[in-house]
């Protein structure tokens, strides 16, 4: 639950800043956070959901 609240606040945070940068408009960014909520809701979360905590804990073994 913790790695999925921080890359929530991750990505909404990346996503102000794109709008605030001009990067991006209003509308496509909802367009991304609607399909992001579908997206949640179909088969392939689960896999998403697995790739993102390998990432995570490849990025967690990583010595300095």
């Amino acid at each position: 639950m913790a790695i999925s609240l921080s890359v929530v606040l991750l990505l909404g945070i990346i996503l102000v800043v794109l709008m605030r940068g001009g990067t991006i408009k209003a509308g496509p960014a909802v367009v991304a956070i609607l399909f992001g909520f579908f997206l949640a809701s179909t088969g392939m979360a689960d896999d998403i959901q697995r790739f993102l905590s390998s990432i995570a804990d490849t990025i967690n073994s990583i010595q300095f």
